[in-house]
């Protein structure tokens, strides 16, 4: 019978698989996955390829789905633009992603890596399967790089670093045209090379930079670079899912052999497991290894080789530690709860936030060493600086109004009216005056409005100086 005691060989932990005992890299040459989770993989890899690729030239509003314009600390998201002045905005947002990212690795492992992360379906789904395309399964490709250099060695690699270089160009396309937008790519491309010497030198940068990720670098992205690889460990406890294999079923192991009756263990030491695994490790080693990306890849090996010896499914698959050791069914535990509550609570305020987010935004401050005056009448005026933010893709004529007191009026300098353009910022200088008798303290609070076509799209309020009472 199957043993139920399992105690691994922790030795494993000493070093990652990727590099040998003398320090030198071991280059992985993983077998071509196949089964109904990588079809599954496939499927959703395609789908976020296709929006990422499509991302830039998608529009909302007649703005980007998404610009992160760093050198001019302009945001678009979904078609609302985000400027200095909404910073705090997406800081929570980005707390509220790192919350869900880190109530998804309790809950579910890393799936993240395996399923959603770019790195692991560029290299996955697009560079490897170029490899898997030119020079075979993991069998001919070791058989390749050992050949000696012929023709048929040439034209395969110049062809698989070439195709290399054409995806990684376009990747850094892809990642400037987010940053500077689509169309500022298209004048990068369309003009002289001369005439936006930075903005190649960008895209050569990260070219080269792709191309030596996805062709040399490879999985030691995920094991030795990545700092939600390194926190795993920190996140993880033993009733968070991840990709386990049961030992108490698989143990002992034993090679199956023809007419003879089985007393060992279901897992017939086949090492499909391992020689499918992008990282290199072997998931039998047990408890929670950092180098697992959770991509499912030897769970369909397994599972396929189970269908072949007539045994049951699941040897290798989603459980927890504790779930395999106690045979516990998985349980929602008070920490996964807390970690629910502070993420909708995030998400609740952010969400806040955005509806009640103003498309045009005025700040009204006094000119610096200017004190009030009085007119003719007996007012009293006061200068003040008015800038204002456009938040949207459309043009407004500006009014500017006092709307408490009621009394009060502007009187712009130099203008008859203030322009807003499209997505950017309008200043200038107006005096707001008001009689004396609607003064009642020498530092009172007005409220300033701003109106566009006698409809009022932003309000701010601003003091007001005035004589001793």
């Amino acid at each position: 019978m199957p043993s139920t005691q399992f105690k691994p060989d922790d030795s494993f932990r000493d070093s990652i698989a990727t590099i040998d005992a003398a320090g030198e890299r071991v280059w992985l040459y993983p077998k071509k996955p196949v089964g109904r989770l990588y079809r599954a993989r496939k499927w959703v890899s395609y789908g976020l390829l296709a929006l990422l690729f499509a991302g830039p030239w998608l529009r909302i509003n007649e703005l980007p789905v998404l610009l992160l314009n760093l050198p001019a600390r302009k945001f678009i998201i979904f078609g609302q633009i985000f400027w200095p002045q909404d910073f705090f905005i997406l800081l929570l947002a980005t707390l509220t992603f790192l919350v869900f990212i880190i109530l998804f690795t309790v809950v579910y492992g890393r799936v993240f890596c395996g399923w959603v992360c770019p790195q692991t379906i560029f290299l996955e789904m697009v560079f490897r399967r170029i490899e898997y395309w030119l020079e075979g399964d993991a069998p001919q490709q070791k058989a390749l790089d050992k050949a000696e250099w012929d023709w048929n060695k040439t034209w395969r690699k110049t062809t698989k670093h070439s195709l290399f270089l054409v995806v990684s160009f376009l990747i850094a396309n892809t990642f400037l045209a987010y940053i500077i937008g689509s169309e500022a790519l298209v004048t990068i491309a369309t003009d002289p090379p001369t005439a936006h010497l930075e903005g190649l030198a960008a895209l050569v940068l990260f070219t080269g930079v792709f191309y030596a990720v996805f062709a040399r670098f490879r999985e030691q992205v995920c094991t030795i670079v990545c700092p939600y690889g390194r926190l795993q460990g920190v996140l993880l406890d033993q009733d968070s899912l991840v990709v386990a294999y049961d030992y108490k079923r698989g143990e002992p192991r034993e090679k199956l052999r023809k007419n003879q009756a089985r007393t060992a263990g279901d897992c017939i030491s086949c090492q499909q497991c391992v020689q499918v695994c992008p990282t290199g490790i072997d998931i039998r080693d047990g408890a929670t290894q950092m180098e697992c990306v959770n991509c499912t890849a030897c769970i369909d090996a397994c599972d396929a080789i189970m269908d072949l010896v007539q045994l049951p499914r699941g040897l290798i698959r989603h459980a927890s530690e504790n779930g395999i050791a106690n045979g516990t069914p998985f349980r929602f535990t008070g920490r996964m709860k807390a970690l629910s509550g502070v993420g909708l609570g995030l998400l609740a305020v952010l969400t806040g936030l955005l509806v009640s987010r103003a498309n045009v935004e005025a700040t009204v401050l006094r000119t610096p060493g200017q004190l009030f005056q009085t007119t003719e009448r007996g007012t009293i005026t006061n200068l003040y600086n008015i800038s204002v933010i456009n938040k949207t893709n459309h043009a407004y004529p500006l009014t500017v109004r006092v709307l408490e007191p009621t009394q009060g009026r502007v009187s712009l300098v130099g203008a008859a009216g203030l322009q807003l353009p499209a997505q950017g910022i309008a200043e200038g200088v107006f005096f707001a005056e008001l009689p004396r008798a609607a003064l009642h303290r020498t530092n009172q609070k007005i409220r300033i409005g701003l109106f566009s076509g006698g409809k009022l799209i932003s309000e701010t309020s601003t003091k007001f100086l005035g004589p001793t009472q």
